[in-house]
């Protein structure tokens, strides 16, 4: 259990996390997203211990990472961005070093990690030859060495190809059965895959934080439907479709060209959860005009992004 309370932190003046209070249970996926200089790294660091609060609390499983350091810090992993590796060292003997400053087994943890982190192919390889890929495996293992109960991982597929990037998620997806996992990245796609809950900080404030799957009903609950029809002008359109029953507004689109040279494209917004499909049909064809498409657009979790910051 992970409890943030009232947490700060100042740079000088400039205050890089604002009060912000959250709580995260044992054995849950978390994406921490906000826009470059939001404070999620900020954030991640004070929870790690990398960096002392300027005001508020944090505690791991009830124990007070001021007062109760080392303690908190054996229950912790963390990957940041770029994982500090020696370069010049073999794969399995950074291993079995960082086995030993951590008091583990070496041959024991080597192997292990090993096979968790899918390292098999790269052991005997020298770290300077490994592709972003298994550097990035390679700072996974060396987050796990001391069987963390929380994982903290910051942008852990940045830079990757597809491949790569579908590998780590399996891989942190798995050892998310587990653990608890906090996952700062900037892939909004990633969070949806892999993280059962959302937490998004911009300007230093907490702005959202919710279950992934209930993320749009909370943040995002608008819908929009998208009209093409042909043989009106968009005014015509616009006229026509602000007089259904449930139309909030309605607002010019660009659309893909059709034979019928005066078609027009609009986007009508909805109130709460009218279904105006059936009216806008019914209406466009009563004016004599032909309705080339029809579809609903929700808001995407990079609508709610933005959204939230930037009305932050």
């Amino acid at each position: 259990m992970i409890e943030v309370n009232n947490l700060s932190r100042l740079f000088g003046t400039f205050k890089a996390v604002d009060d912000i209070s959250f709580s995260i249970p044992t054995g849950q996926i978390v994406g921490l997203l906000g826009p470059n200089g939001a404070g999620k790294s900020t954030t991640m660091r004070m929870i790690t211990g990398f960096l002392k609060p300027t005001g508020g609390s944090i505690k791991i499983d009830g124990l007070d990472i001021e007062k109760d350091s080392v303690e908190c810090k054996r229950k912790i992993g963390y990957m940041p961005e770029s994982a500090p590796l020696y370069s010049e060292m073999i794969v399995e003997d950074y291993l079995k070093y960082v086995a030993q400053m951590q008091g583990k087994d070496p041959e024991e943890k080597a192997q292990k990690l090993c096979e968790e982190c899918g390292l098999k192919e790269v052991m005997h390889k020298n770290i300077s030859d490994l592709s972003r890929g298994y550097r990035q495996r390679v700072g996974l293992a060396h987050a796990l060495m001391n069987d963390p109960e929380i994982l903290i991982l910051d942008e852990p597929t940045s830079g990757l190809d597809p491949n790569q990037i579908g590998d780590v998620r399996a891989l942190i997806k798995e050892i998310g059965k587990t653990r608890t996992v906090i996952i700062s990245t900037h892939i909004l796609g990633e969070v949806e895959m892999i993280c059962d809950r959302v937490i998004i900080i911009s300007g230093g404030k907490l702005v959202a934080d919710s279950p992934t799957n209930q993320l749009r009903e909370r943040y995002g609950n608008a819908a929009s439907v998208y009209v093409q029809a042909g043989g009106c002008s968009y005014e015509q359109l616009s006229a026509c479709l602000s007089k259904i029953d449930g139309a909030a507004s309605v607002t010019e689109e660009e659309g893909e060209s059709v034979a019928d040279s005066t078609s027009a494209c609009a986007l009508v917004s909805v109130k709460g959860e009218s279904e105006i499909r059936p009216q806008i049909t019914r209406a466009v064809i009563q004016n004599g005009w032909n309705l080339y498409e029809l579809a609903i657009k929700r808001n995407s979790l990079e609508d709610i992004f933005h959204i939230l910051t930037e009305e932050n």
